[in-house]
């Protein structure tokens, strides 16, 4: 009777270099493979057929696990409430879906007995990092395996030489000349010609808006209602996050909304140039800060700017299950409590621009905000706190006219 193998669970895309995984797994650790594909909202013809290919491939087992759900309400409502922008620009989008794959990853490690969890990821980038930190966190005990960091291929052929040798299909359409990820909250386009941040990228690289000078010429207008913090309407309509983000998706990616080019700074310390679309996400975070405009007090407002950009980089570093992202979010939390109401959004050949904003928590006052007939504001109260307010700077300044220096 042979020997029963260790196991190890993979985390499958059904690409080559994950196929490359299982069968190298195999015959270079010796392991059994099981091998887990995440359904994140990502584009793809079937991931029934990915499953069978990862059973072709060798895998004693292949699942493949819709997270859809629990990626909205679990991790992108957190990611509206800290109006997350990684460096001011990114709404994030691989680095939110890392930690709840890894997520699945270790309950299926546990179902199974699995002694070591594996990863497709190279040793340039950041998913490595967000996939290793995060099952660290949920089990020290596992052993995680990373065969591209391993293996001796150098190049693309050469991993396909050894691919066809030992029995992995081998993709027979023309490859991209771009590295893909996408999810519910966007895609994320990288390599080929925007390798070069001079390079305009070419028009094909996006899929889910049209071209600004493409989209309709006539304006198109949508209200976006949210309920503490999580939008639940549009058009007055009641919906779930989830078909809502769908929803935001095709209304600002028809209105050519939704795209960046950037150079951001990796975790690995390389500057990489980066394009996405995420015309959903871009556009409730709008509507988001629109309403946290209208309603939160402004001592609270300025402070959360600070804590929204700790908290988006504390994702985007791969820290989901950090105490200080837990507390971080307790935070957030707190800040949700009365953010209900309604945003209007006016989309135009690639702009999104908030044109209306109403809740019965709103803070703005009429009466103590207009220049009209029933203004409240106590104008006369004005003299007595200019001259407590800038007491402080005219003392100061007195002390330094006596002591001969000239203010510029």
């Amino acid at each position: 009777m042979a020997e029963e193998k260790d196991k190890v669970v993979l985390a499958y895309s059904g690409g080559l270099d994950t196929s490359v995984c299982i069968k190298w797994l195999q015959e270079e650790k010796g392991l059994d493979v099981i091998a887990v594909t995440a359904e994140v909202g990502q584009e793809h013809k079937s991931l029934e057929e990915v499953r069978q290919k990862a059973l072709r491939t060798g895998a004693i087992e292949a699942y493949v696990v819709d997270m859809r759900q629990e990626f909205a309400d679990e991790f992108l409502t957190r990611a509206i409430a800290a109006n997350a922008l990684y460096e001011n620009k990114y709404p994030l989008l691989s680095a939110l879906s890392r930690p709840l794959i890894s997520r699945h990853l270790v309950e299926i490690a546990h179902k199974h007995g699995a002694k070591y969890v594996a990863h497709g990821c190279t040793g340039k980038g950041n998913d490595q990092v967000r996939f290793e930190t995060s099952i660290l966190a949920l089990d020290p005990s596992l052993t995680i395996l990373a065969p591209v960091r391993e293996w001796s291929f150098h190049t693309r052929p050469e991993e396909m030489e050894w691919a066809a040798a030992h029995g992995v299909e081998v993709p027979t359409t023309k490859d991209t000349p771009y590295s893909i990820d996408d999810n519910l909250w966007g895609r994320a386009i990288e390599c080929g010609v925007l390798e070069d941040p001079w390079n305009e990228p070419p028009e094909d690289i996006y899929t889910m808006t049209v071209a600004p000078e493409k989209a309709p010429d006539k304006p198109e207008y949508v209200e976006v209602s949210f309920e503490k913090g999580v939008p639940c309407a549009i058009d007055g309509q009641k919906k779930s996050f989830l078909d809502i983000i769908s929803d935001m998706n095709a209304i600002a990616g028809r209105n050519g909304f939704g795209r960046l080019d950037m150079v951001e700074n990796r975790l690995v310390g390389v500057k990489s140039r980066e394009c996405y679309e995420q015309p959903a996400a871009l556009a409730l975070i709008e509507a988001h800060k629109a309403l946290e405009d209208l309603c939160l007090e402004r001592e609270l407002l300025h402070y959360k700017l600070g804590v929204e950009h700790e908290w988006a980089t504390r994702i985007y570093y791969g820290q989901w299950y950090s105490p200080l992202k837990q507390a971080l979010d307790a935070f957030m939390a707190a800040t949700q409590q009365f953010l209900t109401g309604t945003i209007r959004l006016k989309f135009y050949k690639g702009n999104c621009d908030v044109v209306g904003r109403k809740s019965e928590y709103s803070l703005y006052s009429y009466e103590l905000a207009t220049y009209d007939r029933g203004d409240t504001f106590d104008h006369a109260a004005a003299k007595g706190f200019i001259d407590l307010y800038a007491l402080p700077t005219k003392v100061w300044a007195e002390s330094r006219r006596n002591a001969g220096e000239e203010l510029r």
